[in-house]
């Protein structure tokens, strides 16, 4: 029989959640020049686009000048210093980034649509195609530019977690496992049951429901991670994850 939870055990403690993260590092730069700080900016940006490219989407511009506008943004957004409107005290990166991106739609849409893409600015990395093939398959009536990006939002940062939590097993040596085991957090359909995965695992029922009660136990470490990276106080960890489950009920 073989152990399934001895191998891999969680990295983070649940209450050390909150140390220095990506928000954090932006926002206590944002009144001075930091490559630090641009950096971590660009990679938030890398990771939470597709929400904005959705919002752009259903406010009602085409594939081609929706793109074009999701780069153009980033590239401004990343050379400018819309910071310094942020309220450090109060300022998360989701609200941040869809007011910023308003502001960029209702005055400078015009400068960007006539600029070259980008403006000559490195892009950020975005997989268009599956942009829009999500987007596509988002119900067309009576969701808002505003809910679709709160839903969207939450989608791909639970993705982002998902991610996290394989390259952890990944790198544990346990990429098999976590593949045998995800559907015990993303909700899909069980093809197998418990005792019928544990046999096919060499291991027993008990064991298995052990490894995958750590798997979430750890998932939901990382969950409070992620949110942690685009909020800038402890306090708000608890209260985007109640915003993300909203999103998601809606």
């Amino acid at each position: 029989m073989s152990s399934l939870g001895s191998n891999f055990e969680p990295a983070l403690s649940s209450g050390r959640v909150f140390t220095t993260t990506h928000w954090s590092v932006v926002l206590a730069a944002s009144l001075h020049e930091s490559p630090q700080a641009d950096e971590a900016l660009a990679q938030l940006c890398r990771v939470y686009w597709q929400p904005l490219y959705a919002f752009i989407r259903r406010r009602g511009y085409e594939e081609q000048e929706a793109k074009d506008l999701t780069q153009e943004f980033f590239a401004r957004l990343l050379r400018k210093n819309y910071l310094r409107a942020v309220d450090r005290k109060k300022g998360k990166f989701r609200s941040f980034l869809l007011a910023a991106l308003e502001h960029f739609l209702a005055n400078e849409w015009r400068d960007a649509h006539a600029q070259k893409r980008g403006g000559g600015a490195t892009l950020i990395s975005m997989d268009e195609e599956s942009a829009e093939q999500q987007y596509l398959q988002i119900p067309s009536r009576g969701v808002s530019p505003e809910e679709l990006f709160a839903r969207q939002w939450a989608m791909t940062l639970l993705e982002q977690v998902l991610a996290n939590l394989r390259r952890e097993f990944a790198a544990a040596g346990k990429a098999a496992l976590f593949e045998d085991l995800k559907i015990f957090l993303t909700g899909e359909k069980r093809p197998v049951s418990y005792g019928e995965l544990a046999a096919k695992l060499q291991t027993t029922e008990p064991a298995l429901k052990m490894a995958v009660s750590r798997m979430r136990q750890r998932y939901g470490e990382l969950l409070r991670a992620e949110i942690a990276n685009t909020v800038s106080s402890p306090e708000q960890v608890e209260e985007e994850l109640r915003a993300l489950f909203a999103a998601l009920s809606g």
